[in-house]
């Protein structure tokens, strides 16, 4: 980039992420009915109480910013990966999410526990009282209006405002196919840098810490890796020896089933609570 960072506005940046590689703006960012359906259907597949594997490391950073006996309000819990120890952590935890689906699924766990309170509406429409710790991860990708968003993360935050965010790199194979055999790669298109940098124009310095994760793929045949690990090439066509020879060096065969390792990380975003 040319210029000035301070010249950047990271807001539009963000905006323009929204759209895909098209340029479109995907139905799913602007329809309420169709989210609604595809949380609907997830929350049909949950197991009882089922997390995700790296919940539990980027919980751990999150951790050490909540002081005892405090009052916390998540923002998009989803299928609770953090809303689970965050109850053991709180004494008061108010979840704010767009969809029913999600919010009826977590009802089920806090039947009889008045502490936990829940607010169907979105971040930007919530109409919620200040907590000590405001906190979202991972549900940001339909807002559009961030820096409004953020400001009133940072209003209703009494002690402390975290975000959190799993980030790339990309799967590597993907590289290889763009860089030695000139495929074009749904590239991430927002990342965690741009509320950083939004955060910092809005005045406010955050600490940012990067938690390095891993995930593994496991597939019972190479038909079904080479189909799941081309998902993210834009050309319409493509040679699958060209996926072989991409992959080879990221695979390996583990108990009669080929194993594909990602290594990520999450970005863990906080801040204390400062007046504009």
């Amino acid at each position: 980039m040319k210029g000035s960072p301070l010249d950047i506005d990271f807001e539009k940046l963000w905006k323009q992420g929204m759209h895909d590689w098209y340029g479109v703006m995907p139905e799913r960012m602007t329809n309420d009915a169709l989210e609604e359906a595809f949380w609907e259907q997830s929350m049909q597949k949950k197991t009882y109480r089922q997390t995700d594997a790296h919940a539990k490391s980027i919980y751990a950073k999150i951790r050490k910013y909540i002081p005892e006996n405090a009052t916390c309000l998540e923002i998009g819990p989803g299928w609770g990966n953090y809303t689970f120890p965050l109850r053991e952590d709180v004494v008061q935890l108010t979840l704010v999410d767009g969809s029913e689906s999600v919010l009826r699924y977590l009802q089920q766990y806090f039947v009889e526990d008045e502490a936990v309170q829940f607010v169907h509406a979105k971040w930007e429409e919530a109409q919620v009282e200040p907590h000590d710790i405001v906190i979202g991860v991972n549900c940001y990708y339909r807002i559009y209006e961030m820096n409004a968003s953020l400001l009133k993360m940072n209003m209703l935050a009494k002690k402390r405002a975290i975000i959190g965010l799993t980030t790339g790199p990309i799967q590597p194979h993907y590289v290889v196919l763009d860089q030695q055999y000139g495929y074009k790669i749904k590239y991430p298109r927002r990342d965690y840098i741009e509320i950083v940098n939004m955060l910092y124009q809005l005045g406010i310095y955050a600490d940012c810490e990067m938690l390095p994760l891993e995930r593994t793929y496991r597939y019972d045949s190479y038909e079904a890796l080479y189909n799941a690990q081309s998902k993210k090439i834009l050309n319409e066509t493509f040679r699958v020896d060209d996926i072989k020879s991409a992959l080879v060096d990221f695979i390996s065969e583990e108990n009669g089933q080929i194993v594909y390792r990602h290594k990520f990380y999450a970005a863990i975003i906080s801040w204390e609570p400062v007046k504009i």
